[in-house]
């Protein structure tokens, strides 16, 4: 799942990007209201981390025009300010809780993945091609009902592939999509990622569902 974190103090940044994709999230940053408008319309994200108020992000205001984007976004506000006032006007305004900082993380995921929860109940959060599945919610996949032990990555990687099945994509774009491309611009981390997964995904099946699209990338095929 995708969270953007849009906060101004570049450090909470950095410790929040690192922590949640440790947890298995994909993570976007933003530091002040033009990042994030241009991020909303760029992006769908599954939750929001927003700033209440601050000099460069007003998420009172900011947070309108998620919910008009996509209504279905959860909204955590996380901010250094301990006001009752602030605290009921960004619930009111369609926060999903409002957190303040400093904070302990684990508590931050457990917040996280409950508002998830209520966001994503109506919705289909099993990812399918042909007999495989990816449960987004337990992070559990299975291929004709046997279970597929993946590794935080492979997970990434396979979740990524399945949202855009059917799609050529290329190494570049999976490396800036799963990875940091700042510092693996010039790997086989993709090729060999790949190889892993075919290795758990196809074992013991005839039929091969990630082709390689020779001096492209990859495809997955459903």
């Amino acid at each position: 799942m995708k969270i953007l974190i849009s906060q101004e103090e570049m450090n909470l940044c950095k410790y929040l990007k690192k922590g949640l994709r440790e947890a298995g999230f994909q993570v976007e940053i933003a530091n002040d209201n033009e990042e994030t408008r241009e991020l909303i319309q760029e992006n769908d994200f599954d939750l929001v981390l927003l700033e209440s108020e601050s000099e460069n992000i007003n998420g009172i205001k900011l947070i309108q025009e998620l919910k008009k984007r996509n209504d279905d976004v959860g909204v955590i506000f996380l901010s250094e300010k301990d006001d009752i006032d602030l605290k009921v006007k960004a619930l009111d305004n369609g926060g999903d809780d409002y957190v303040v900082s400093p904070f302990n993380f684990r508590e931050l995921i457990a917040r996280i993945r409950a508002v998830l929860r209520r966001e994503t109940k109506n919705v289909d959060n099993i990812l399918k091609a042909k007999n495989l599945t990816l449960n987004l919610l337990n992070r559990e996949v299975k291929r004709d009902g046997k279970t597929i032990e993946l590794t935080l990555k492979e997970f990434n990687l396979l979740e990524y592939l399945l949202r855009n099945k059917n799609l050529v994509l290329t190494r570049t774009v999976i490396k800036e999509k799963v990875w940091n491309i700042d510092f693996l611009n010039d790997t086989n981390i993709v090729d060999v990622y790949i190889t892993h997964l075919r290795d758990k995904m196809d074992k013991g099946f005839s039929e091969k569902l990630i082709h390689t699209v020779r001096g492209v990338g990859y495809i997955l095929k459903d």
